[in-house]
């Protein structure tokens, strides 16, 4: 049986995604919008979200929206920012209960439809210019969020092994957008920038839950847009690496981070993806992988050992924290640990592990609706068509030499090490 079957409906100036499942007892309605990441908008989208979610015309404060979701049964509202590849993507998710589960007949889902329309099309707006103490509350926020990307040691490296490994490529700028930036952001520029998006952004909507599709389709008729060709970028941009980069900064810090960035030359729709998935799986992913046995069991070098893809940029990311005196022999056990997968050093045992573990990560992830949305949305950015079985298959499907010949692929591009200031390396 599928686990999930998408209907896919283009609209006006949108597609409609609807997955009509009895698996959630909520309905799920998640608005994605997308656009190359740039250093002119990332800033702009990183805030606009925040600041819809905040108010609109028919709920001009944060507390009267709040308190009409809290009228539709505690419905859940939230936006979110991720940047997938060399796209930002912007996302409003709305939970609502399916009155089908209430004595209560009300609509539900027309009324998490219109209130999602609301949001979208009904901005707090006067004089062409956002809610200025909406603008400015959102930026103050915005900048706490970036900040905290600095507090968090861990989350900081990755931020700046990405920084230095994709310099001169829009991968490198975060998705929170950059702190120098918020402030040269007016009320009326932002809704400038707003209606750009509105214009010009792929637009997707899911809807997914035990739902009517035709009803679903009726609901949707007050979601009108422009057509557009949304920009396509061509992802396939490989990068000659001329010599490894190697980068040491220095901080306050009791533990050193060390991330280590690789160029996959692979990317989500090749047909050796999946084998990368399961590459990355014995080389790092999981509990069983050898990072996590030879850097942190074995020679005790690392407090964590672990790696992790981008599926829609080709990279893979190395993530441990180590001592500074462990620096060369963590590097070079890490280094050992790549060559064993190029050689096929690695067991039938293992790849059958990797691959139990990651279909039931993959069943687990579409334990939710949005876990769900997040698996079918790769094909929007990937322009492909595959469904979470044809995953499952793609990763069962995956032999010993598929494993290795993804392995040999793979090239390390740049070293980053955050440490301690002298005398504070332990």
């Amino acid at each position: 049986m599928a686990v999930a079957n998408e209907q896919i409906i283009k609209k006006n100036g949108y597609t409609l995604h609807i997955v009509k499942t009895n698996k959630y007892k909520t309905n799920t309605l998640v608005w994605k919008m997308k656009a190359p990441l740039t250093e002119e908008t990332v800033t702009l989208r990183a805030l606009l979200p925040n600041v819809l979610q905040s108010s609109t015309k028919q709920y001009p404060t944060t507390t009267a929206l709040r308190t009409y979701l809290d009228d539709l049964y505690g419905a859940g509202f939230f936006v979110d920012l991720a940047k997938k590849g060399e796209y930002h993507i912007m996302s409003f998710s709305i939970d609502i209960a399916n009155e089908k589960f209430l004595k209560d007949p009300t609509p539900l889902l027309q009324k998490g439809i219109n209130f999602l329309s609301e949001v979208i099309l009904n901005p707090n707006v006067e004089n062409e210019s956002f809610h200025p103490q909406t603008v400015e509350k959102e930026k103050r926020t915005l900048k706490q969020r970036i900040q905290s990307i600095y507090d968090d040691k861990m989350r900081y490296s990755s931020v700046r092994l990405v920084e230095e490994m994709c310099k001169d490529e829009a991968y490198a700028f975060d998705a929170n957008g950059v702190s120098e930036k918020v402030d040269e952001i007016t009320p009326k520029r932002l809704y400038d920038y707003y209606q750009k998006a509105i214009n010009e952004d792929e637009l997707h909507l899911y809807i997914i839950g035990d739902v009517d599709e035709k009803e679903v389709e009726v609901f949707c008729e007050n979601l009108q847009f422009k057509d557009r060709s949304p920009l396509k970028l061509e992802n396939r941009n490989s990068v000659q690496i001329d010599k490894v980069k190697e980068i040491k900064e220095k901080q306050d810090v009791k533990q050193g981070k060390l991330n280590i960035g690789y160029r996959t030359n692979i990317q989500f729709g090749d047909e050796d993806y999946f084998a990368l998935q399961v590459f990355n799986g014995i080389f790092g992913g999981f509990s069983h992988s050898k990072l996590f046995i030879n850097v942190r069991e074995k020679a005790s070098l690392a407090y964590y050992a672990a790696s992790r893809l981008e599926s829609h940029k080709g990279l893979l990311m190395v993530m441990s924290g180590i001592e500074a005196k462990n620096y060369d022999q963590a590097i070079r056990i890490i280094r050992e640990q790549m060559e064993a997968m190029k050689n096929g050093d690695f067991t039938d045992q293992e790849i059958e592990q990797t691959k139990a573990v990651i279909n039931n990560q993959l069943l687990e992830t579409t334990d939710t609706s949005r876990g769900l949305v997040e698996i079918l949305y790769h094909n929007v950015i990937g322009h492909q068509n595959l469904t979470v079985d044809d995953w499952i298959a793609g990763v069962n499907n995956a032999t010993k030499e598929d494993i290795t010949k993804v392995a040999e692929k793979i090239e390390l591009d740049t070293i980053y090490f955050l440490t301690g200031m002298e005398g504070n390396e332990s």
